[in-house]
C-alpha cells in the first residue's frame, strides 16, 4: 500500500505552490481549474514520489479555530532535506524569509532531529533529519 498524496484547502494556492516548490523542491504539475465550480489545485511531486495537492475555492472557509488549538485530523507535514545541518540550514533560510519558526530544531525522544514551522496558511510543516 502506498500513501498516493496529501491535500489541502488554501486560500492562494500560487503562494502556497511557491512555498512547496522553493523551499521544499516540490516539482508543481500544471494547474488545473474547474471553473464550474471555482474549483483549483495543482500536484506537486517531491523526492521519492510522494505528492502533495494545494485545493483553492472561494466558498471553503479557513479554520474557524486558532492555529494553537489542537484538532483532530491533519497535524503536520514531515519533509526530510538531508542531516542534521540541512535541518538547521533550511530552517534558518525560513526565518530570514519571514516565516514563522514554531519549534526550533531538537532531538525529540524517538531520535528524530527536527523543527517545525509554519506554512503561509499556517499549516506545520515539520523538517526533520531521520533517527540515527
Amino acid at each position: 500500500m502506498i500513501l498516493e498524496h496529501v491535500a489541502i484547502w488554501t486560500p492562494d494556492i500560487d503562494r502556497s505552490r511557491a512555498f512547496y516548490t522553493t523551499y521544499f523542491d516540490g516539482v508543481a504539475g500544471a494547474r488545473y481549474e474547474n471553473p464550474r465550480h471555482a474549483f483549483a489545485s495543482y500536484f506537486l511531486t517531491f523526492a521519492g514520489g510522494s505528492r502533495l495537492e494545494l485545493m483553492q475555492k472561494p466558498t471553503v472557509e479557513p479554520r474557524a479555530y486558532p492555529v494553537e488549538v489542537q484538532s483532530m485530523g491533519l497535524v503536520h507535514l514531515a519533509f526530510t532535506p538531508g542531516d542534521e545541518a540541512a535541518v538547521d540550514a533550511l530552517t534558518e533560510r525560513l526565518r530570514r524569509d519571514g516565516y514563522v519558526i514554531v519549534s526550533e530544531a531538537r532531538r525529540t525522544g524517538d531520535g528524530y532531529y527536527e523543527s517545525t514551522v509554519f506554512d503561509p496558511d499556517g499549516n506545520r510543516v515539520e523538517i526533520a533529519a531521520l533517527p540515527r
